[in-house]
């Protein structure tokens, strides 16, 4: 559910870089404002790629600060404050908590336990602040675990299901004129992170026995070709919707994430992948 949303560093400007680290840490000074120092633990780069678009969007008003902390304890570093910023603290407080859920019920995951423990709290006070946008997120997932559980559970099902949880977290003001092509991005994200994690997940789950989406489709002789086509669909999907928005700030800084960025861990194994099979192939000459 999270790691995949994140921009490509190396090829950013410095004005970038500093623009999206000062959203960043504004995202984690806003959990920790929002819902305690522990809130801290949950912050992602997926909120701040959120917190980004929907400020290019919406133009709330920024307070820029500075301050030291654990992570920056000599030198203070610039952070933003906003509406939309506390929204994506929000949604990341939420997300976190259910990703700690799912990881429970996986593998009775200790760290997944006391993760839910540590943010029931704090998912009970962003439903108070975002009734709408967690029931949704609450109800699609709920439906994806029983799809999973069942006998012969549906990949695209599943990929929908993870779409509609993460697309409900898009949408700050389910009124506003922009919130369908919104929720879109949001979607069509959903899917996609949902299929790279089962792609990048699924050796792993197989010798650990866990359940994978994938695993009726790995013996299928073009299964990489067939698994990168579907990820370049989705992907495809989620821009088309990002170039409607009318967006001004930001936007190659977002560009960079969208196009570049949620592709950095596929390639990464995929090199890794071709590194093992020419090792393969010059131990059998």
């Amino acid at each position: 559910m999270f790691g995949y949303i994140s921009p490509v560093l190396s090829v950013l400007t410095e004005e970038q870089k500093q623009r999206y680290h000062a959203v960043y840490c504004g995202v984690c000074h806003a959990l920790k404002a929002r819902h305690g120092q522990t809130g801290r633990i949950s912050l992602s780069n997926d909120m701040t790629f959120l917190a980004l678009l929907l400020s290019s969007l919406y133009e709330p008003d920024d307070a820029v600060s500075s301050s030291r902390c654990a992570i920056h304890p000599v030198k203070a570093h610039t952070y933003l404050s906003s509406a939309m910023i506390d929204f994506a603290a929000d949604m990341n407080a939420l997300l976190f908590y259910f990703k700690c859920v799912d990881q429970r019920m996986d593998d009775r995951s200790v760290r997944g336990k006391a993760g839910e423990q540590l943010f029931r709290k704090k998912a009970a006070s962003v439903q108070n602040l975002w009734p709408g946008q967690t029931s949704e997120v609450e109800s699609a997932l709920k439906a994806l675990w029983a799809e999973e559980k069942a006998d012969k559970p549906d990949p695209d099902k599943l990929c929908n299901l993870s779409g509609d949880m993460l697309g409900a977290v898009f949408v700050p003001f389910p009124s506003d004129q922009w919130s369908p092509v919104l929720r879109n991005v949001g979607t069509s994200l959903g899917r996609f992170i949902y299929w790279m994690d089962a792609w990048e997940d699924l050796d792993e789950d197989r010798k650990k026995r866990r359940f994978n989406p994938l695993v009726s489709y790995r013996d299928r002789p073009d299964y990489e070709e067939f698994c990168r086509d579907t990820l370049e669909m989705l992907i495809a999907e989620a821009a088309d919707s990002f170039e409607f928005l009318p967006l001004e700030r930001d936007l190659d800084l977002l560009r960079n994430v969208l196009y570049s960025g949620v592709w950095q861990r596929y390639t990464l194994k995929t090199e890794k992948m071709k590194r093992k099979a020419d090792e393969h192939a010059e131990r059998s000459l």
